[in-house]
């Protein structure tokens, strides 16, 4: 008896400790299963959305210096990088051959010079032999025959033509002989404009044949101090963004792999029409212009830009990565379920993902809709133990804030971002 007494006793106590245990167990256990939000802060301030690219940094304008004439280079005046100035002598190419060129029609033209005075002298004796017979004529008309006289009248009419022969043949070789001359100069490669030499493609001694094409002696870069221009290509997507960038004179920044820490600004210059296609990608080329006071950007060298497109000025901003963060539905209050079946459709729709239209089977109207519905979104807001939907429209996007143009939310509400995973 006293052996189940003391049993009893036993076993009350236990169940007492255990009673007593249960509730902090059971507490620990929650606090312990309980999830611990990753959370952002919405914020207030500017938003600049940018494109980004990258392009080549070129000259304004490459002028390629050819030879009109050929043979070997007989002097170098200029060496890379050089700057130099218009008409100034590059290089010079072995004049004999051209200058004794020059001479041969020198005396070409000496000799039908000579010619015409010639044939004006026969001229002036066959109209002074024509005025005497007509004199003879005119006192006795036995004197000459009518087939004398036409003699001395056609002597004179093919010597006057003779002239005209022998003047053009003058002008001809006046022609020949400013050709020659023409040639000769060119033996002279001179800068057509200012700048600076950034190759030269000759040496010393080099034979130059001109024969079949001009063969490309020097490229000068004009006003590389004053201006050098990025060649980007950007997405067919965005050209219309950086076209009204362009209209509204939004800045272009962008940095070189020689200055990493240096951030350099231009302008959108151009957009160009001429589209390329690769792997059905379309891409429009983009001019960005830059100052160049110190030479700090060389042609080839390569540009990562941004292109500023637009920008919002104290706005309210959702940390992109709240956005995308998407719950899991035990995390979630029973009144938003809803939104993680179908973004609002309540559950009795029954609505299949396979079920919903393809793109491709969309109308245009639908299909702007659908984007324009895209900009309606939901992110998640922590209260104790699970999280509230807060729906709200999205406007401009940077890398880290996208603006909230309607919505209940304002600068230094917490949202979750995602769930801390225990250690």
């Amino acid at each position: 008896m006293r052996t189940f007494v003391k049993a009893a006793i036993s076993v009350a106590i236990l169940a007492g400790a255990g009673a007593a245990a249960y509730r902090p167990t059971i507490d620990y256990l929650a606090a312990r299963n309980r999830p611990v939000w990753r959370t952002a802060a919405v914020e207030r301030g500017k938003i600049v959305s940018v494109v980004n690219s990258t392009g080549t940094v070129k000259p304004k304008l490459q002028v390629a210096v050819g030879s009109f004439v050929s043979g070997p280079i007989l002097e170098l005046h200029c060496e890379f990088n050089q700057e130099v100035k218009k008409g100034e002598l590059l290089a010079k190419i072995d004049p004999r051959i051209y200058r004794s060129n020059v001479e041969r029609d020198k005396a070409a033209l000496a000799n039908t010079e000579a010619d015409v005075f010639r044939v004006k002298a026969q001229l002036e004796l066959a109209v002074n032999d024509e005025k005497r017979a007509a004199a003879l004529k005119a006192k006795d008309e036995s004197f000459i025959s009518r087939s004398e006289m036409d003699k001395y009248r056609f002597a004179r009419v093919s010597l006057e033509a003779q002239i005209k022969v022998a003047e053009s043949l003058v002008d001809q070789a006046k022609a020949t002989l400013d050709n020659s001359m023409i040639n000769l100069d060119y033996t002279n490669i001179n800068s057509p404009v200012d700048g600076i030499v950034i190759n030269r493609k000759i040496d010393p001694g080099q034979t130059v044949a001109a024969s079949f094409q001009t063969p490309e002696l020097f490229v000068v870069a004009p006003d590389m101090r004053k201006e050098m221009h990025i060649h980007a290509s950007v997405d067919e997507a965005d050209i219309g963004l950086v076209k009204s960038a362009q209209h509204r004179a939004y800045p272009a920044t962008f940095t070189v792999d020689a200055y990493p820490e240096k951030t350099f600004t231009g302008t959108i210059h151009e957009i160009r029409m001429n589209s390329s296609t690769v792997q059905n990608v379309v891409t429009y080329p983009v001019i960005v212009a830059a100052q160049n006071p110190d030479l700090e950007l060389l042609p080839g060298m390569t540009a990562s830009l941004s292109l500023q497109v637009d920008h919002r000025d104290d706005v309210v901003k959702i940390p992109n990565a709240a956005l995308r963060y998407y719950p899991i539905a035990k995390h979630v209050r029973r009144e938003d379920l809803p939104i993680l079946e179908g973004q609002g459709m309540p559950k009795s729709s029954n609505v299949q993902e396979e079920a919903q239209p393809s793109a491709n089977a969309l109308s245009v109207d639908e299909r702007t809709q659908l984007r324009r519905d895209r900009h309606r979104r939901h992110v998640w807001v922590p209260e104790g133990d699970l999280l509230r939907a807060v729906e709200v429209i999205t406007g401009l996007s940077d890398s880290q804030f996208t603006e909230m143009t309607e919505g209940k939310l304002k600068a230094g509400d917490v949202l979750a971002i995602g769930v801390q995973v225990s250690q």
